[in-house]
C-alpha cells in the first residue's frame, strides 16, 4: 500500500496543533510519519501514524 504522505509534505494532526514536515515514512499495518516542526527555537520530533494526519492547510488571513 503506497504512503498517503511523502518527505518533506507539510500536515498536521487532525485534531489541530503546529504544522509539521514529514521526515520520514515507516511501515507497519496502520503506516506512520516521523514528523519534526518548532516550538519556539526548539525543534521538535514525534511519531505519528497515518490516520491521525490530514495534509496541512494555512489559515486563510484574507478575512
Amino acid at each position: 500500500m503506497a504512503n498517503k504522505f511523502n518527505v518533506g509534505d507539510i500536515v498536521q494532526l487532525k485534531s489541530g496543533g503546529p504544522a509539521m514536515t514529514v521526515e520520514k515514512a515507516t511501515g507497519g499495518d496502520s503506516g506512520g510519519y516521523w514528523c519534526e516542526w518548532f516550538r519556539g527555537a526548539s525543534k521538535e520530533r514525534a511519531h505519528f501514524t497515518e490516520d491521525t494526519l490530514k495534509n496541512y492547510v494555512a489559515p486563510n488571513n484574507n478575512d
